[in-house]
């Protein structure tokens, strides 16, 4: 039973995790850890967290996991922070949105113990971040991907399972590879997406009157270009690869519109339309979405 609970960076999603935590009836304590003092403060005075700790030593004492809900790009020098105050009985997840590059720095930065880490993703958030953004019911029904390897323990695989299922979530496996080459596909891409259509409009001289006019459509397709810009500049990096491969990839559809507009094919543009909003219709049909 997880007793202790160590977590590193409190908004959004370490938040989350915490509040949901505290709904049960044996609630582990939770001990926030962050880089921004200020967050520490309102996580406490939220209740989200039960004390705020600034020597990891003292922090990790007794603790049952650690869950690193920061940054990834933070994630190598937080492990870093950890591997002498370490014991045999701490497990350590994560919350990243890239996988393949954080078991490898575990890997490196914990060397033997590196078994000890599972990597995780909860499919879950809002563009808002911070303590105050937390919400004890944002993993209800939503997924998280684990992607455990040979090295790890099933009881300590089981551990981050129960953590996230006690948190309404529903858990799926699979490796680190396979899970990049997917998000970069449904999640990575149509952000960077979002941002460089914001972007353009942005740096355009008559920006203003084109944003007064935009809309439902233009509100709902950059509705992500709110998110964090560190987050998101961390994570593309990370997943540098698989992004630029799903990048070219869609260079090549949007230019198949184009020259479908060159041309004056009405047919083939259709098609396409249609095949798009067939199978996106299919999918919000499957997901039980409004629209």
């Amino acid at each position: 039973m997880l007793k202790k609970l160590v977590i590193f960076g409190v908004g959004l999603i370490g938040g989350s995790v915490a509040l949901a935590l505290k709904k049960q009836a044996n609630a582990p304590l939770c001990v926030g850890v962050g880089r921004n003092k200020a967050n520490l403060e309102q996580a406490l005075a939220l209740h989200i967290i039960d004390e705020a700790a600034t020597d990891i030593a003292a922090a990790l004492q007794d603790a049952d996991m650690v869950l690193i809900a920061a940054p990834v790009a933070q994630t190598k020098s937080i492990l870093q922070s950890i591997q002498p105050h370490l014991n045999q009985q701490t497990v350590i997840t994560d919350a990243g949105s890239t996988k393949t590059d954080i078991v490898a720095i575990a890997k490196a930065v914990l060397g033997a113990q590196a078994s000890q880490f599972i990597g995780g993703h909860p499919i879950a958030g809002a563009e808002k971040s911070g303590p105050s953004a937390a919400m004890a019911d944002l993993y209800h029904g939503k997924n998280v991907v684990l992607t455990p390897t040979n090295d790890n323990s099933q009881e300590n695989v089981n551990l981050v399972r129960q953590l996230w299922q006690t948190c309404g979530a529903n858990v799926l496996e699979m490796s680190a590879e396979k899970h990049d080459g997917i998000f970069a596909t449904v999640s990575h891409l149509p952000h960077l997406l979002a941002f460089a259509l914001v972007e353009d409009i942005a740096s355009r001289d008559n920006a203003d009157e084109l944003f007064q006019f935009a809309a439902s459509g233009f509100r709902d397709f950059t509705r992500i270009a709110g998110s964090s810009p560190e987050m998101w500049r961390d994570i593309s990096f990370a997943n540098k690869a698989a992004l630029l491969d799903e990048i070219t990839s869609y260079e090549q559809a949007l230019s198949s519109l184009k020259q479908s507009l060159k041309n004056n094919d009405a047919d083939a543009l259709q098609a396409a339309f249609k095949r798009a909003s067939d199978a996106r219709n299919q999918w919000a049909k499957d997901k039980k979405l409004s629209n």
